[in-house]
């Protein structure tokens, strides 16, 4: 299966994991009494609002070119697999905030989330045009650039 994917999908795959990464950020902030604590994760959240903006900043440069499959229904066949073995069908904020009892916690999530959507969208870069293949290292870029600030955080609050 090659060149099955419009590099459109995989922005808009990134967008939904923006959207639950914020969704995460935002009921974790409420878990915590400490002020600090409130405000890191709401800084998180909003961090990750301005990241879907930017998504669809990116969605809209990008060329809508057609799909190629190589039997009928092979893309959302192959788009429901990747869905139901990743966050989406098996994962909710409620379910990850529910278990994050500390900052570190909350952190390694997080970095969790990141890792699963650079892994992700290596996977997928594999199945757009090359002309497209620019977008998504610019997705997978956003990416690394949450997991180094949140390593960091980690760290600074570890007391490393």
């Amino acid at each position: 299966m090659a060149n099955v994917l419009k590099v459109i999908d995989v922005v808009d795959i990134g967008i939904e994991k923006e959207k639950a990464r914020r969704d995460f950020y935002d009921r974790v902030s409420q878990h915590f009494e400490d002020e600090e604590m409130k405000t890191l994760f709401t800084r998180l959240r909003d961090w990750e609002e301005a990241h879907i903006k930017k998504f669809h900043l990116i969605r809209n440069t990008v060329e809508s070119s057609p799909a190629v499959e190589t039997y009928p229904g092979e893309l959302e066949s192959y788009m429901d697999a990747l869905v139901d073995d990743m966050l989406y069908s098996q994962v909710s904020p409620e379910s990850f905030s529910a278990n994050v009892k500390t900052p570190i916690d909350a952190i390694n999530y997080g970095i969790g989330f990141e890792k699963d959507a650079i892994m992700l969208f290596m996977e997928l870069s594999g199945y757009v045009q090359s002309k497209d293949k620019e977008a998504i290292q610019e997705l997978m870029g956003e990416e690394r650039q949450h997991i180094v600030y949140l390593i960091k955080l980690r760290k600074k609050l570890a007391g490393s």
